[in-house]
């Protein structure tokens, strides 16, 4: 099996090497996977927590921000548009 790692991982799994733990790229990568094995229940918490906050970000937004009433197939493409743009820093129509 070939994997492709970013420079980043790759740089941590030679970092692991130089500590003399493991002795190849191999003992890194099935240990790490052993622990994500373990660890699944954890992960899945986190990733839930992860998406409260960002719910609970969304439901503060719109208390303090308002709501925006929207009608017809138009008005909804040209507010996502908007959004599309304020985020790419394209500013409004």
């Amino acid at each position: 099996m070939h994997i492709l790692l970013t420079p980043a991982l790759e740089k941590a799994i030679k970092a692991r090497l130089e500590s003399g733990l493991y002795n190849n790229a191999s003992e890194v990568v099935r240990e790490a996977l052993r622990f994500m094995e373990s660890h699944e229940d954890l992960v899945y918490q986190m990733k839930v927590e992860a998406l409260r906050r960002e719910l609970r970000a969304g439901e503060q937004s719109i208390e303090s921000e308002g709501t925006v009433d929207l009608d017809g197939r138009e008005e909804i493409h040209r507010f996502f548009e908007k959004i599309k743009d304020d985020v790419h820093g394209k500013g409004s129509h």
